[in-house]
């Protein structure tokens, strides 16, 4: 338990404050920037930056539930999703800096809070913490789909990436249920989809 405290304290200083670097290629590669009008360029590095503080709601989510799981396959599992996001949160992050943005000032918040959140769905049990990640993951591919809806039509580059992002968060979502997800009751469900609008709407000005 020590080793597990002290990485994921190791983890979230990287998360929040380091530069990640992305294991897999940025899916923008060899797409043309068109975003030229300033507006535009304003609300597109807006939503990634909603979308890079959500990486960062995850990756401490899944670092919370793996400080507690009770199997080492389902903290392999969770490890396993987490790197991934890791994937995310630098192709969020490059792609706000293309943009001229910014990431949120509250990411220590998000981050200290979904970790929090993360360790109490994993004392419930590896069934409940691995539904709490398919609910999740159902609720972030609805989010996404709405991201793409709402940039500006020619935005090809961030297009691209956040379908990339959509395609894994659904495989993340798929794995939980194939290893034994339990349903959550929709209480849970209706609390979790609260919480996300407040980060998003936050995240999207601050």
């Amino acid at each position: 338990m020590i080793d597990r405290l002290i990485a994921s304290l190791d983890q979230s200083l990287r998360t929040v404050f380091g530069k990640n670097v992305s294991a897999r290629p940025y899916p923008a590669k060899g797409i043309p920037e068109t975003m030229e009008r300033p507006a535009d360029r304003r609300h597109a590095a807006a939503l990634m930056r909603v979308n890079h503080s959500g990486e960062i709601a995850a990756q401490a989510l899944y670092q919370g539930q793996a400080l507690v799981a009770g199997q080492a396959a389902t903290q392999a599992s969770l490890m396993q999703a987490a790197r991934e996001e890791t994937d995310h949160l630098a192709w969020c992050a490059q792609r706000i800096d293309e943009l001229d943005g910014r990431t949120s000032l509250l990411d220590p918040l998000w981050y200290a809070g979904s970790f929090m959140i993360g360790a109490f769905a994993g004392l419930a049990g590896d069934r409940i913490s691995l539904g709490f990640v398919a609910e999740t993951e159902r609720q972030v591919v609805e989010h996404l789909e709405g991201h793409l809806h709402r940039l500006p039509p020619n935005d090809a580059r961030t297009r691209a990436i956040i379908t990339r992002m959509s395609i894994d968060e659904e495989h993340h979502g798929d794995t939980a249920l194939r290893t034994g997800a339990a349903p959550l009751p929709g209480v849970v469900r209706a609390m979790m989809k609260y919480s996300a609008r407040i980060m998003t709407r936050t995240a999207y000005w601050l």
